[in-house]
């Protein structure tokens, strides 16, 4: 049965006013992100808005499940795992929590979801997948929300192109979050009223694991070669993270503290505008989702060889960036 034409207008509804109403309470509690030097906002700004985006996923899951288009196990792991995440995020969002417990948390997220989405049915590989990627994509999220729109664009571009991409399994969570990202987009971009906060892109990075689980899953002949073309949409993100984090790993800093070593960062810090970037950003993602939507055309060898062809350009370009914008930097603050 289709989905009614409704529904997904109403999730970005649910989700803009849950971020309205969190938006007020922001501004009655005094929780503002404030500008500093590890920051890349120039005036206080209320945090914790993707609240909304959590409380549209939950509502969507329930719906699904009272109309017979999930199955209560799962149904029922997907909320516990996005509570988990969700909440200790907004905890987070209230007073810094130890980034060794918000782990943990998100690790047991990852359990949660990998027994109710594929260990029930007794797919203990892809419940080992899921139990590592909700950890890692939702601090990819983490590491990569710092500047208006970046993150919620970025999980909407993903969230289409593997709905397009797997339309039998990830379609209705993959539109599902897209509509509850437009919900909440325009009160982040192009000018920051709110930002996600802890809550929101870790409710961002929960969902995307989710959906590309799904995606991957519906692999079918040469799954893993397939397979592969789930990290295509996400690679923007997943390369800057990892790369940065790789550096920050090798020069012996403290990795788990804020910072503006990504590239994004070094690029707004070099004089360019949150709007420049994130459309940067936007448009690489757009091609590497069309990319991926022509490669599962094509035969398994051929479509795991070009995504790790394509990574490792995106690893070269963002080598080639890093240090246009260390020139740039230079130049601007002399």
């Amino acid at each position: 049965m289709p989905a009614p034409a409704w529904l997904l207008p109403a999730l970005a509804a649910a989700s803009a006013l849950g971020t309205w109403l969190t938006l007020r309470y922001a501004r009655r509690r005094s929780l503002f992100d404030q500008p500093g030097e590890r920051r890349s906002h120039a005036v206080p700004t209320p945090r914790g808005g993707g609240l909304g985006i959590a409380v549209a996923l939950l509502l969507a899951a329930g719906f699904a499940a009272f109309s017979g288009w999930l199955s209560w196990p799962r149904a029922a792991a997907f909320v516990g795992g996005l509570a988990l995440v969700a909440g200790i995020g907004w905890v987070d969002d209230h007073r810094p929590l130890s980034p060794w417990l918000r782990l943990a948390v998100q690790c047991l997220a990852g359990g949660v979801l990998a027994v109710g989405l594929f260990g029930i049915e007794g797919h203990w590989g892809w419940a080992l997948l899921a139990l590592g990627a909700v950890p890692v994509l939702v601090n990819v999220w983490n590491f990569m929300d710092g500047i208006d729109g970046l993150a919620t664009s970025q999980a909407l571009l993903a969230a289409v192109a593997l709905a397009l991409l797997a339309p039998e399994t990830a379609a209705p969570a993959g539109w599902a979050l897209a509509a509850a990202c437009c919900g909440f987009l325009p009160f982040n971009f192009p000018r920051a009223r709110i930002f996600l906060g802890d809550v929101g892109s870790g409710t961002l990075g929960y969902a995307l694991a989710v959906v590309a689980l799904l995606a991957a899953s519906e692999s079918g002949a040469g799954a893993v070669s397939r397979g592969l073309l789930v990290l295509l949409p996400l690679s923007a993100f997943l390369v800057d993270a990892s790369l940065t984090l790789a550096g920050r790993m090798l020069a012996g800093e403290r990795w788990w503290l804020p910072h503006v070593s990504h590239l994004y960062q070094r690029w707004v810090r070099a004089g360019r505008s949150h709007v420049f970037v994130t459309g940067v950003y936007a448009l690489f993602s757009f091609v590497d989702g069309i990319l991926a939507l022509v490669l599962n055309q094509s035969a398994p060898g051929l479509a795991g060889g070009s995504t790790v062809a394509w990574l490792l350009l995106a690893a070269i370009l963002w080598f080639l960036l890093r240090r246009a914008t260390s020139t740039d930097r230079n130049g601007f603050a002399g």
